[in-house]
């Protein structure tokens, strides 16, 4: 798919890759973090408040969509990934250690979801290889976070802490 200006599409998802959805960056300047560490080279820690975070976990998703005639990838980072998934990427890993089939069972309710997608071209400063989606927008008006559904299916399984963390909506 050739374009210069970010290309509006109406796709469907097939498929969207769990075993990476996600990845570590300082939560003050939001630079990436190999993920065994959990303090940034960049930011002095006397900055942060005393028990909060130093690190968070931001969306970084693999999605294939079919548009027209072709199906290809395109990347979601956290802004976006958020109107699919229901919740921070934090919350939304949480809940798959506690219950580790739930990121493909996400895939899975998600797959044949129709959206309205804006496409960029992936960014020339570094090694980014797929399309990004900078917005997603469902196109049916009972559409559901894959968080809500998984919240019922694995509601025996979900900690009281958990259930008022991973609220269900979109908003980031």
């Amino acid at each position: 798919m050739e374009f210069d200006q970010p290309l509006s599409v109406f796709c469907t998802v097939m498929a969207m890759n769990t075993t990476d959805f996600c990845y570590l960056v300082c939560s003050r300047c939001e630079k990436t973090l190999p993920n065994e560490y959990i303090s940034c080279k960049y930011c002095d820690p006397k900055f942060f408040n005393p028990g909060s975070s130093i690190s968070k976990r931001l969306y970084r998703i693999l999605v294939s969509i079919a548009a027209s005639e072709e199906v290809f990838v395109v990347v979601m980072f956290d802004r976006v990934a958020r109107v699919l998934i229901g919740c921070s990427a934090d919350d939304f890993f949480n809940f798959t250690m506690v219950n580790p089939s739930a990121a493909v069972t996400a895939s899975k309710l998600l797959e044949g979801k129709m959206f309205q997608m804006k496409l960029s071209k992936p960014k020339m400063n570094g090694n980014a290889q797929h399309l990004r989606a900078i917005s997603v927008t469902p196109l049916c008006s009972d559409f559901t976070p894959a968080i809500k559904t998984l919240k019922e299916l694995y509601k025996d399984a979900i900690s009281p802490s958990h259930q008022s963390s991973c609220s269900g909506h979109g908003n980031p």
